[in-house]
């Protein structure tokens, strides 16, 4: 199934960030320092910002920073390819920035007494944790996990425009964008699981139930 951001998209986000991954190359970042930069950017975004309600710049910085997802990757690209600790680091820093953002969303809306938005935020990130656990579990089996509607930047996004629009008014904007995100992970979830069935059975010796 095609994800929501298609991959024309993101080869045309890659172009224009090429330039700006070159500068820091030659500048002598690495790409590890930006990833923990945009991990930092992002923390600040969702705990000194959206937290205290200040959705629309909180959801702003959030997005600018997690967009460092693609210039790491493309930084990473230009000096030869990802190391591990890279990929490990990369991959940490993902978790530690997802939750700060939905823990951040939760305890906004509990301040408002919004218990059916607290459920769907801590059901995004507990759902959003497992996407990106079946495809690591999936990848460490030595199978490929590529699939799924909206893997982590299309997921940010989707509860970014949420917090935008309860921020300028719409106020049941982020409930609905979190109750969507929230079935998107969990048939996400579903579809990673099969996919990763039907490799299963494809390398199951003859004989083996």
């Amino acid at each position: 199934m095609a994800k929501i951001f298609q991959v024309s998209a993101r080869a045309g986000m890659t172009r224009v960030v090429e330039p700006i991954a070159r500068a820091l190359l030659h500048a002598g970042v690495t790409p590890n320092a930006v990833t923990v930069a945009g991990t930092v950017g992002v923390l600040i975004g969702a705990l000194g910002f959206g937290a205290r309600g200040h959705l629309v710049a909180g959801a702003l910085i959030v997005t600018v920073f997690a967009l460092t997802d693609l210039l790491d990757g493309t930084m990473a690209r230009m000096s030869g390819g990802s190391t591990r600790f890279g990929a490990f680091l990369d991959s940490s820093m993902d978790r530690v920035a997802d939750s700060a953002v939905f823990g951040a969303v939760a305890y906004w809306l509990a301040t408002r007494g919004d218990h059916s938005g607290v459920a769907a935020a801590l059901l995004c990130l507990a759902a959003g944790g497992l996407v990106s656990y079946v495809k690591a579990r999936a990848e460490g089996l030595g199978m490929t996990c590529n699939v799924g509607i909206a893997e982590r930047t299309e997921r940010l996004l989707i509860v970014g425009v949420g917090g935008i629009l309860t921020g300028v008014g719409v106020k049941p904007a982020l409930e609905i964008a979190l109750w969507l995100l929230a079935a998107i992970s969990i048939f996400t979830v579903g579809q990673r699981m099969a996919h990763v069935y039907r490799q299963a059975q494809q390398l199951q010796p003859d004989g083996q139930a």
